[in-house]
């Protein structure tokens, strides 16, 4: 007598995908996320859905059932992605998101160009003030998302309008003024996916734009880990304090948990050492603000966004 073939039970990802709305782009259950972040830690999504274009990525938002968490994500610059994964649908916007068009001193970009890309393109072109995107990793998505910001500039000075779908599918083309900026921080509806931006520069000549950005990547260079696996800036800078000044002065320089270290380079900046998981920059993140708010009073705020659930195993590591 033949045994009966073993039973297979699917696990949920699988079943999530079963209830998703069919996509011209591409939906893969238990994708690895680690490997598309700078940190390079942390677990799966249970969905990863690659939107083919703006009506795949609207149609799939307005049938897709409202119980389900979406969450967007670009290249995984200033992301801490937790190792027990991330439940539900992660968006990733690919190249269909990426185009660059400048027509006079105005720039129209899709969310998921890249800063440096685009402050590339502006360079070519001759529109100046967007020099300053070339020292933000990341994509415009996440700079619209965060008010991105370096060098004395951040997105809201260069933003004449943003395109966003939410989350029943509707779109939206809003002016910079109606989007609630502040300080590392955007009014915009949580569940609006970002899509695209009209930016506005001035005139200017490649060569003088040029050397604006070489200045910035020497600056980056001199000050910044750039070259090691980190999320870059940790921690906002609170009003009228400067956040790596305030780790410094808590004796955080070079402190390390797990295969986590507080850069010694610069201290707003954790590093994945080669070894770490999330759980150990996350927990060694945290250390980091209670031992600067034991020491100034001043609490920091995350300005790295940490997404997903923990793994069920309980860290380990110790402070040192």
């Amino acid at each position: 007598m033949s045994a009966e073939p073993a039973m297979t039970v699917p696990s949920p990802s699988d079943s999530l995908i079963s209830r998703l709305p069919p996509v011209r782009g591409r939906l893969s259950a238990r994708a690895p996320l680690a490997g598309v972040t700078w940190f390079r830690v942390g677990g799966p999504a249970e969905v990863l859905f690659r939107p083919a274009d703006r009506d795949d990525l609207a149609l799939f938002l307005a049938a897709c059932p409202p119980e389900v968490p979406v969450t967007v994500i670009g290249v995984g610059s200033n992301l801490l992605v937790r190792d027990g994964g991330v439940p539900g649908v992660v968006v990733r916007l690919g190249g269909s998101f990426a185009g660059i068009t400048v027509a006079g001193t105005e720039v129209t970009v899709g969310a998921g160009a890249l800063d440096l890309t685009v402050a590339q393109a502006a360079c070519q072109a001759g529109v100046a003030g967007l020099e300053f995107l070339s020292g933000i990793p990341g994509t415009i998505g996440g700079a619209l998302r965060m008010n991105a910001g370096a060098y004395g500039r951040e997105l809201a000075d260069i933003l004449v309008s943003a395109e966003a779908i939410d989350r029943s599918g509707g779109r939206h083309r809003v002016p910079v003024d109606q989007l609630g900026f502040g300080y590392r921080q955007c009014g915009a509806p949580a569940d609006w996916l970002f899509v695209g931006a009209l930016l506005s520069g001035a005139p200017g000549t490649p060569a003088e734009i040029g050397a604006r950005m070489d200045d910035i990547a020497r600056q980056r260079l001199g000050s910044q880990p750039v070259r090691a696996r980190t999320g870059g800036s940790t921690f906002a800078n609170p009003p009228g304090h400067k956040a790596w000044a305030l780790i410094d002065q808590a004796g955080c320089r070079g402190l390390t948990l797990g295969g986590a270290q507080v850069s010694e380079k610069h201290c707003n900046f954790l590093l994945n050492l080669g070894t770490a998981s999330a759980a150990d920059l996350e927990r060694l993140g945290e250390e980091v603000r209670r031992r600067v708010f034991e020491t100034s009073g001043v609490r920091l705020e995350w300005e790295i966004k940490r997404i997903g659930v923990a793994a069920t195993i309980p860290p380990e590591g110790e402070m040192s």
